[in-house]
């Protein structure tokens, strides 16, 4: 079936990008060749940088042409350190000419200097489909097909098409869910809404109740939690671990922590960090790869560390109680040196469960 349109455009904020933009952005691909993405904000919303917005535009749509703009990067672009990005209060004609001059300017001149883009047909960067679920679309099209008539008298006309004004597909703001991010998850892709959840990680020496405590956490939040894969990967290999494989303890611990956000509700509780890799990995073997010292620097929203204040247990999988202690004062010390804030657990599951929802609590200011 051959496209409606040759290039396709979509603009917004997308702050953040939820399931009404990816509507739009779904339905211009399945109506056009190929899509351009614009993204700009001014003031910028918290949370929705525009490296993040870069992220989630690249993960769900590889296949696009993405432009995520800065005033640095205009900057660079047009060389100009004079130019800003226009208000989201201004007119609807100041934001128009910024986009032509954007698409014209920069999406073209991108595209001709790629050497893998040059068989794709652009003429002088132009689009001929703007996608939006707004009323302004028409004018927004009206403008576009003047401007780049005025570049080139025989680009194709530009026309607008509507998806979901009303909202009944997808019903759901962008405003709505900054309000409460956490509450309209259900509109966020589970890659977008990674990004809003605050990872929170459980240490402690062996035998210091913190895969207890993650589970329990987990449990009485709502919400899923982290496995150690080093302790996985112990068992499956016999209990003998290679240089190597703490690296990859290191990199799984990490990933499976990212797939797991995005299932997650406000928080993911996380049973150890690549910082408790390094710890087995230099009492192992004396060293460690760098690429384990940079995950081990990963940062986390809050930091528990279990306290070893009740009887030693013995698994069988275990070193001696005086090894309990040392991985407890090495925390500790490592802590400080690396300047992290971390609360310090005691006492049974349930006390601690109440020492992490207050610090919780204290965290968000509530």
């Amino acid at each position: 079936m051959s496209a409606r349109f040759e290039w396709g455009l979509v603009v917004g904020k997308f702050a953040p990008l939820h399931r009404g933009h990816q509507h739009v952005i779904d339905t211009a691909l399945s109506q056009c060749r190929h899509v351009v993405l614009l993204s700009y904000s001014n003031p910028e919303m918290p949370g929705c940088e525009p490296a993040r917005r870069e992220g989630w535009l690249a993960a769900l749509y590889p296949q696009t042409t993405r432009l995520v703009v800065t005033n640095e990067r205009l900057a660079i672009w047009f060389g100009d350190q004079q130019r800003q990005i226009p208000p989201n209060s201004a007119p609807d004609d100041v934001h128009r000419a910024f986009t032509a001059e954007l698409i014209e300017r920069v999406v073209g001149r991108r595209l001709r200097r790629d050497a893998c883009a040059r068989s794709i047909p652009w003429s002088r960067g132009l689009v001929d489909a703007v996608f939006t679920s707004e009323s302004y679309g028409e004018g927004f099209a009206a403008y576009l097909d003047r401007y780049f008539r005025r570049v080139d008298s025989s680009a194709r006309p530009v026309q607008h098409v509507l998806v979901d004004a009303a909202r009944t597909t997808v019903p759901t703001s962008g405003t709505s869910i900054r309000a409460n991010v956490h509450a309209e998850r259900q509109w966020l892709h589970p890659s977008v809404y990674a990004s809003f959840v605050d990872r929170i990680v459980c240490l402690g020496g062996e035998s210091s109740g913190k895969s207890t405590l993650t589970e329990a956490l987990a449990r009485a939040f709502g919400t899923c939690h982290a496995p150690e894969f080093g302790r996985e990967l112990w068992v499956e290999r016999g209990g003998t671990l290679e240089f190597d494989d703490l690296l990859l303890i290191g990199r799984t611990q990490v990933a499976r922590e990212e797939r797991l956000a995005g299932q997650s509700n406000r928080y993911l509780f996380c049973d150890t960090s690549p910082l408790t890799t390094l710890f087995y990995c230099l009492e192992q073997f004396g060293r460690a790869a760098s690429e384990l010292e940079r995950l081990a620097d990963r940062e986390y929203a809050l930091t528990i560390l279990c306290a070893p204040d009740f009887d030693f247990v013995q698994d069988g999988t275990r070193r001696e109680p005086e090894f309990r202690l040392k991985q407890h004062q090495w925390y500790l010390q490592e802590l400080q040196r690396r300047g992290v804030p971390y609360i310090e657990v005691r006492g049974s599951v349930e006390a601690r469960i109440e020492q992490v929802d207050r610090a919780l609590v204290t965290r968000s200011g509530a």
